[in-house]
């Protein structure tokens, strides 16, 4: 019994649990509704066994970011057997979730827009028959920037941090974000661009590997600007375009690169942003990124 004095002797005091102050308290997990349909993870160009273990890390990082999650992994160019069709892999899905709409959420593992892997996802989506729904592309947003930016400072062709009171003297003072997908693909890729530039302070052009000059023409004109030292940005996540491409293109440039976005955390917590989107769940916002 308690008295207005507060609660009586012997009896148990409930506690609030203490919260982590700030704007960078920990956020409470996220756990998918029960019977929220699966998320396939449609994974463009051509599988081989290091593109399986970049999805299936993705993968993990997702299941991690999100409890409760049916994750699947289907190949816009799978082979039916070691590498699961998109179409194969929806089929399964719709005949285990029976009259379910929409039985998957399909979210294109593209960091920028491809239409022509999009046309082919759609229509894998459609020869299935099942009832999925599919998701605009990863691109652009700010977390892909930062992905940008730690994949540059690995390279050592940007510092880790503005902040901090050294340099790289291997730091570029220009940069080329290298995409797929033509010129709509270059228009977007110029928005997380913008993101880039100003987290390294230099200055950053988007260009398209599959337009002839297109990569040549941006280092053109951030030479003419005044840059002397270019980095080659990929701007994909790596299974869009053989690495013989991005090697072209640096040479074409005549300057270093930098790795393809790849597993970078920021994938898998897109693919999750994308998806929950898609479904109308509220997530937790992200923090601010570094730099």
């Amino acid at each position: 019994m308690s008295t207005a004095e507060g609660p009586a002797p012997g009896l148990p005091v409930r506690m609030p649990r203490p919260r982590q102050p700030g704007r960078h308290r920990r956020p409470e997990p996220l756990t998918a509704p029960e019977g929220a349909p699966a998320l396939v993870l449609a994974v463009p160009g051509t599988p081989s066994s290091a593109i399986r273990s970049l999805a299936e890390e993705i993968v993990s990082i997702a299941r991690i970011e999100l409890s409760g999650l049916d994750p699947r992994i289907g190949y816009v160019d799978g082979d039916g057997e070691e590498y699961p069709t998109l179409e194969s892999v929806l089929a399964q899905a719709a005949t285990e979730r029976g009259d379910q709409a929409p039985a998957a959420v399909v979210v294109p593992l593209l960091a920028g827009p491809e239409a022509s892997v999009m046309r082919r996802l759609r229509q894998a989506v459609a020869d299935s028959r099942s009832a999925a729904e599919v998701t605009d592309v990863l691109g652009p947003h700010p977390l892909l920037a930062e992905a940008l930016h730690v994949r540059l400072s690995e390279a050592g062709l940007a510092r880790a941090d503005r902040a901090r009171l050294f340099t790289v003297a291997t730091a570029a003072d220009g940069i080329i974000l290298a995409t797929v997908g033509g010129e709509e693909a270059v228009q977007a890729a110029g928005v997380t661009g913008l993101l880039l530039a100003a987290r390294l302070a230099v200055p950053v052009l988007a260009a398209a590997l599959d337009i002839e000059g297109s990569v040549a023409g941006a280092a053109e004109q951030l030479r003419s600007s005044g840059s002397t030292t270019l980095a080659l940005a990929p701007y994909v996540v790596g299974p869009e375009v053989a690495p013989e491409v991005l090697h072209d293109a640096a040479k074409e440039a005549d300057c270093s690169a930098a790795d393809a976005l790849g597993p970078y955390p920021a994938i898998g917590k897109l693919v999750v942003s994308t998806y929950t989107a898609s479904l109308g769940i509220a997530q937790p916002s992200q923090g601010a990124p570094l730099g």
